[in-house]
């Protein structure tokens, strides 16, 4: 889920005007002009008003597809073969129709990542539909491939960059949480029903400030090696010693805690525990790998130089240790039952994901090609994962799970209802990574005009008072003259 990067101001206003604006305050910022109807205003903020209107129209549709009757729903069934010809024709639609050559054909370039994170999340989502218990080991190392992705990621970002700019990191924070907020608000949902939300916004967090504070530091081997072992003592202290983990979160309980209607629980910080916890180390091994890539890359060239004989020869060995180690872990960690493989997941999910790296870059070919159709899955992972809540599977109630599945034709048509369904699903998912980033571009300017983000989030701020104190008041008001009504 890495955030897209963007140079953004308020409402698109040319860039002739962009210190005009920073000067004026409030009073000429585009939100004011067009609510004043401002003809110039409306044409220059086109883009972001239609934004803001489908954005809106998908959130209504959410509702009218998980909370009304208007559809009916479906129970989940599993079949296994089911769902592999699904995962395997899909994966034959891309391998024929979207081989492409990667830009930069270096270890772990942006379109294998992406492609990682589509197969991944292809998986992850026909898991859910299906409610493919079996398959539960594999889906946690996925989740856990993801929290390794945001360490390796945003740590190749810092240390390249060194760019650490508030900013930059408000478009990270918007990328994550933006569409997220606005689900909670209009189904009335608790944040941590979406917990891969609050996940990846921690851990990013603590990658930013592990290279973020002493920065100047980054530089030295013996910076980033202590970083990296204090980044080790923090999550053991926080996580490994319970007490100090709800003793940090209890003020926070209002936003991370969770309740299932279904199955409620006095202990509401339990959800956030738990799945925080899985994935607690890994995002650091993916942030030690990243240091390391360098010399990774370097390593594999070397073997690409070679003759031909010594290259087939050291091929082969690192293919054959590598199957070796992949066999021993599926043995040993991988047929485990679930709860007992919860418990070594914390400490052991670095070995698929480490394995997984090595076979798919071992050959100068490997690192060439991605599949494409993949990589543009992958790029909307973070909608497709909110959106499947309510336009693929249903909930019912909120803070529901996600028990249900949404169909548009006769229960006895399950293949019909998928194909339906997920097509409107992935329709919707690409419209809101589309809409979301661009009322990102609106919202979160560029370091260059800091002074229209604070401006923009004190209007954001005020119009959230303002809605809040609307809604209070019609609620109020419904209320009131229901019990008129109850009374007649």
């Amino acid at each position: 889920m890495q955030p897209l990067g963007a140079n953004q101001i308020d409402l698109q206003l040319p860039d002739s005007t962009k210190d005009a604006v920073a000067e004026a305050g409030v009073a000429k910022s585009g939100l004011v002009r067009c609510l004043a109807l401002d003809h110039q205003a409306l044409v220059e903020c086109k883009g972001a008003l239609k934004a803001v209107v489908e954005c809106c129209t998908v959130l209504l549709w959410f509702y009218v597809a998980d909370r009304t009757s208007v559809f009916e729903y479906g129970a989940k069934s599993y079949s296994r073969d089911v769902l592999g010809f699904i995962f395997l024709g899909l994966t034959l639609v891309a391998l024929f129709t979207s081989l492409k050559q990667c830009r930069v054909p270096v270890l772990l370039n942006r379109q294998q990542t992406e492609e990682w994170k589509g197969w991944m999340q292809v998986l992850f989502l026909l898991y859910h539909y299906f409610e493919a218990k079996e398959v539960y080991n594999a889906i946690r190392v996925f989740i856990a491939g993801y929290v390794w992705m945001t360490g390796f990621g945003n740590f190749s970002y810092y240390y390249k960059t060194g760019d650490f700019a508030f900013p930059r990191f408000c478009q990270m924070m918007w990328r994550l949480n933006f569409l997220v907020v606005l689900v909670c608000i209009a189904l009335q949902n608790n944040y941590m029903l979406y917990y891969i939300c609050p996940m990846h916004t921690l851990f990013t967090i603590m990658v930013y400030a592990a290279l973020g504070l002493g920065h100047r530091y980054n530089k030295s081997r013996a910076g980033i090696t202590c970083k990296l072992l204090i980044s080790v003592a923090v999550v053991f202290l926080c996580w490994d010693v319970k007490p100090v983990f709800y003793a940090i979160w209890s003020p926070f309980q209002w936003l991370m805690g969770y309740s299932d209607p279904r199955n409620p629980t006095n202990d509401l910080l339990h959800e956030w525990y738990f799945r925080s916890s899985l994935d607690r180390y890994v995002w650091i091994h993916g942030m030690l790998f990243a240091y390391l890539h360098p010399s990774f890359e370097a390593a594999l060239q070397r073997i690409d130089k070679m003759s031909t004989k010594a290259r087939l020869f050291v091929r082969t060995v690192i293919t054959a240790v590598t199957l070796a180690l992949f066999a021993a872990w599926y043995h040993y960690i991988y047929l485990l039952p679930k709860r007992e493989y919860n418990r070594v997941h914390p400490y052991t999910s670095w070995i698929p994901i480490t394995l997984w790296v090595v076979l798919r870059n071992v050959t100068p070919a490997m690192r060439h090609f991605s599949l494409s159709l993949y990589g543009w899955l992958g790029c909307i992972t973070l909608e497709t994962y909110i959106s499947q809540f309510h336009t693929w599977l249903a909930t019912g109630v909120p803070n529901g799970q996600p028990k249900m599945l949404l169909t548009f034709f006769p229960a006895n048509y399950p293949l019909l209802n998928f194909a339906a369904s997920t097509a409107v699903y992935v329709f919707v998912s690409h419209r809101l990574f589309i809409v979301t980033n661009e009322l990102k571009s609106v919202v979160i300017p560029s370091a260059k005009v800091s002074k229209l983000l604070w401006r923009n989030f004190g209007m954001m701020a005020f119009a959230v008072v303002v809605l809040y104190v609307a809604a209070y008041l019609v609620l109020r008001v419904l209320g009131i003259n229901k019990r008129i009504l109850a009374g007649i």
